[in-house]
C-alpha cells in the first residue's frame, strides 16, 4: 500500500506481530495497532538518524507513536545549521489527521537536543497535549531555532572551559553560556506558552550539560510567568543517555559536534534503576494526560 508522509514521500507498509510497522521512506516510523490510539511523536538528539525503538515500545502501551528523523539520515541534510519548526509541524498535522491517532492533542517526547525541539514545539506549535523532556536544557544551544518570523539565538559554548577526565575522555558539561539572565537568557525557549503540562527527566550526573540546573531554571520560568510548577524527576549517579529499562549505559562515546571521546556521565547501578521507574513515570504521565489506558506492567528479562 502506498501512503504520503508529511514531506510528500513514498511510505511502504507491511505487518510486525500485532503492530501495523509503518515506514515512510526516509524520514519517519509510524507504529500503530488497530487503534485509534493517542498519539507521540519521538525525537531523538544531536546524533540524528532515524531510531526506531522507543517509539515501538510505545506503541506495545497502546499509544501510535511516530520516530522522526531530521537530519543525517538517507536524504536530509548531513549537517543541521538551524532547527526551523515547520518541518516538525508537518510531522504533528500528519499525525493529527491520521485515522489511527486519536485526538485532540498529541504527546511529544524528546531526549537531549530532541528534548529542546519537543521543548519549542510545545511553545510554538497548537494541539499538543503533553511534553516530556529527557536530559534537555531548555535552552537553543548550538544552533538558531526558527519558526516563522520568529527566531531564538543560540547560547552558543566556550571552548576554553573545556576539561579532560583522568581517562583522557573530554567533559563538556561547562562550556555553554548558561549563567547569564537564567530564565530570562533571550537563548531560552518560552516554555511559558505551552499548551499542555512538561515532565522533566534529568540525569544529576549528566556530563553532556547541567540538566539539573536547566530543570530548576525552566522551572523559575514556568512560575514567573504564573504557570503551575512543572513536574521535575531528577536522579542522582545518572547521565546524560537515559533510555529505555535494561538498555545498557552508554558512559562515553564519540560527539558528533567535537568528533572526540567525551563522557556523558552515569553510575551503572543508579543509572540503571532511574531507566526503569523513568520509563514506569513516561507512560503513566501519557496515560494520564493523553486519555491513555493504564496498563503498565513491571519489566522482566
Amino acid at each position: 500500500m502506498i501512503h504520503r508522509n508529511p514531506l510528500n514521500r513514498k511510505i511502504s507498509k507491511r505487518k510486525a506481530n500485532y503492530l501495523n510497522y509503518i515506514i515512510p521512506f526516509p524520514y519517519i516510523a509510524l507504529f500503530l495497532g488497530p487503534g485509534p490510539f493517542p498519539g507521540i511523536i519521538d525525537i531523538f538528539g544531536f546524533g540524528g538518524g532515524l531510531l526506531e525503538y522507543r517509539a515501538s515500545l510505545l506503541a506495545g502501551h497502546g499509544f501510535a507513536t511516530l520516530a522522526l528523523a531530521y537530519y543525517n539520515f538517507e536524504d536530509l541534510a548531513k549537517e543541521i545549521d538551524s532547527i526551523h519548526l515547520e518541518y516538525f509541524e508537518e510531522a504533528l498535522c500528519y499525525m493529527l489527521q491520521h485515522s489511527k491517532v486519536k485526538g485532540p492533542g498529541i504527546g511529544l517526547l524528546g531526549f537531549s537536543l530532541g528534548a529542546d525541539i519537543c521543548l519549542s514545539m510545545a511553545s510554538y506549535l497548537k494541539n499538543i497535549s503533553a511534553t516530556v523532556s529527557i536530559n534537555g536544557s531548555g535552552f537553543s544551544g548550538n544552533r538558531p531555532i526558527r519558526y516563522k518570523q520568529t527566531c531564538i539565538p543560540p547560547l552558543n559554548h566556550d571552548f576554553r572551559r573545556l576539561k579532560v577526565a583522568f581517562s583522557g575522555l573530554l567533559d563538556i558539561v561547562d562550556i555553554r553560556n548558561d549563567v547569564i539572565g537564567r530564565h530570562e537568557n533571550p537563548s531560552m525557549i518560552p516554555i511559558e506558552k505551552a499548551q499542555g503540562p512538561i515532565l522533566f527527566i534529568v540525569g544529576q550526573d549528566d556530563h553532556n550539560w547541567r540538566s539539573e540546573l536547566y530543570a530548576q531554571i525552566a522551572s523559575e520560568r514556568l512560575q514567573a510567568h504564573g504557570k503551575d510548577k512543572p513536574q521535575i524527576l531528577s536522579y542522582p549517579g545518572t547521565g546524560h543517555n537515559i533510555e529505555p529499562p535494561y538498555f545498557p549505559l552508554c558512559p562515553a562515546s564519540v560527539h558528533k559536534l567535537l568528533n572526540k571521546p567525551i563522557m556523558w556521565g552515569g553510575e551503572p547501578r543508579a543509572h540503571a534503576r532511574a531507566q526503569e521507574d523513568s520509563w514506569k513515570q513516561i507512560l503513566t504521565f501519557f496515560c494520564k494526560h493523553l486519555g491513555g489506558t493504564q496498563n503498565i506492567a513491571s519489566p522482566k528479562l
